[in-house]
This record gives structure tokens, sequence and C-alpha cells, in this order.
């Protein structure tokens, strides 16, 4: 099964939940792509999925064009509707879902404040991420 998840700027939420999907079952082959790629994953989404046990270091944002030539059962769009454009991929999709997620790159203040709303997300990404999985796609497999 083959997942492509997007948002912007593919440094935070979309790595996020790329790592943690593709953590549940190595059937999975799971992408994360931006519209606008940053120049790098941001330090502190390495770090809240580090105190999971996820590595994040050799993760590098990309563009969704690199996979507009492939066929995805599934594309996952991840940005928060209220604030961002969520990216339209126009390949070949089965299935296409939006699970939206503040971004916590945005969040200023106090590295502690920081650090608990980088946490705070990525716990959102897993609970809905761990939902999906066993919703849809387990289904899939059986």
């Amino acid at each position: 099964m083959t997942i492509l998840i997007l948002c912007t700027g593919n440094s935070c939420r979309s790595q996020m939940a790329e790592a943690y999907l593709a953590s549940l079952d190595t059937r999975l082959t799971v992408r994360s792509a931006g519209t606008s790629p940053a120049s790098r994953v941001h330090p502190v989404a390495i770090a809240v999925m580090q105190e999971i046990g996820i590595e994040l270091l050799t993760a590098r944002p990309k563009s969704m064009d690199e996979f507009i030539a492939q066929t995805f059962d599934y594309v996952i769009t991840v940005c928060d509707n209220a604030r961002e454009s969520c990216p339209v991929f126009t390949g070949r999709v089965d299935h296409r879902l939006h699970i939206g997620f503040d971004d916590p790159a945005e969040t200023t203040g106090s590295n502690d404040e920081v650090m608990k709303e980088f946490r705070r997300v990525r716990d959102e990404i897993r609970e809905e991420f761990n939902l999906f999985y066993h919703r849809d796609i387990l289904a899939g497999f059986r």
C-alpha cells in the first residue's frame, strides 16, 4: 500500500506523519512532500520524534513534483484549513483524505512552550494516524 502525505513546507507535520505511519507496518510505502519545501526538517520535529523512538535525522523536505508520476492508494493532506491552502495532488490517487493539524513551526515563545506545542501536534498525529491505520489500512490488507 502506498501513501503520500502532503503539506506546505514538508518540514514538520507531514514528516512526523510519514515517519509514524511507516513505523506501524513494514508493508506500507509512505512518503511525504510539500508544495513549497523548506530547506530542512524542523529540528524540534526531529527532537520530539526521537522522544518516541522514531528517527527523522536523515529525512529531507521534498517537493510533491517528485511524486507526480507515481500512483498512490492514499494521498493525505495535513495542513490546517483555517490558515493554509492545502496542496492538491494531480497524480493518480485511489483515495484522498484530509487530516488537519496546527502548524507547530508557527509557535512562538520559550523553548519549553515550543517543545510543548510540537509534542501536542506529534501526539495528535500519532492518534489520528493510528485511527487511520486501523480503520482504513488494515481493512485493505484483509
